[in-house]
């Protein structure tokens, strides 16, 4: 793998931060064409994706400290590794969402028509950064023989599910589901709330062949991010039932 993708004297560029600046900027520019052309010629700022960045940033690096409390109290150096890796993408999901709530209200724009536009834009960033990890070496699977065994230098030569790149397939196979569904929308909101009840249910799945070190709220049984995972399904599908619901009683 090649978690490092170049040096610039003493800085070191990480392949994991490279193709996360990467996948933000691409989904920058297709959120800015979307909201354009769908949402009466809205220009969205820069600012508006510099605050979504530092959100997701700091909500990705606080769940993944707290994966792991006591390591990183006894280590607290390793807390300042910051552009190596070390993120939980419900974390940052979470940061942003409530981020979101905030600004979209604040700046009067239409609340589910902009989400459902950023259902595909977080596909994007997430697909992006999961190439990241990819070749960083992290979010690895469980020790496998079978023909799609990868060995990582974090595996230390043992073959192992490349849980990265099933996940990335998965991304891609929703953000087509979403753009299917996209040209048959019933509801404003409908792209969104599809997009967190597919991905909390292939997250689910995915979790089942994870390798790396998880936090768990049952030992060995149900992680973190399987447990956020549930409750995303269940708020998922009370919105799904309350914004159709809407649409047949207004």
């Amino acid at each position: 793998m090649h978690p490092e993708l170049f040096h610039i004297g003493p800085i070191t560029i990480y392949t994991y931060a490279f193709l996360i600046v990467l996948g933000t900027l691409v989904a920058s520019i297709y959120t800015k064409w979307r909201a354009r052309k769908e949402l009466e010629n809205i220009n969205l700022s820069n600012n508006f994706f510099y605050y979504i960045f530092i959100a997701g940033f700091i909500g990705g690096k606080i769940f993944y400290y707290l994966e792991r409390p006591a390591y990183f109290f006894s280590h607290p150096r390793k807390m300042l590794h910051n552009f190596s890796g070390g993120f939980v993408f419900y974390g940052s999901f979470i940061t942003i969402i409530v981020f979101l709530i905030w600004y979209l209200k604040k700046h009067k724009i239409p609340f589910w028509p902009m989400l459902d536009i950023l259902a595909i834009t977080i596909l994007i960033v997430h697909a992006i950064g999961r190439l990241g990890c990819f070749f960083g070496g992290c979010c690895y699977g469980k020790p496998t023989g079978s023909f799609l065994g990868m060995a990582f230098p974090t595996t230390h030569g043992q073959r192992v599910h490349p849980t990265q790149l099933y996940e990335i397939f998965a991304l891609l196979t929703i953000m087509a589901i979403l753009f299917y569904l996209k040209k048959r929308q019933h509801f404003k909101g409908e792209i969104f709330v599809t997009y967190l009840i597919l991905y909390a249910l292939a997250r689910n799945i995915l979790e089942l062949y994870r390798g790396d070190p998880r936090g768990y709220i049952i030992n060995g049984y149900l992680s973190h991010s399987q447990f956020i995972g549930i409750i995303i399904i269940l708020i998922g599908l009370l919105f799904y039932s309350k914004l159709k619901k809407n649409i047949i009683n207004p």
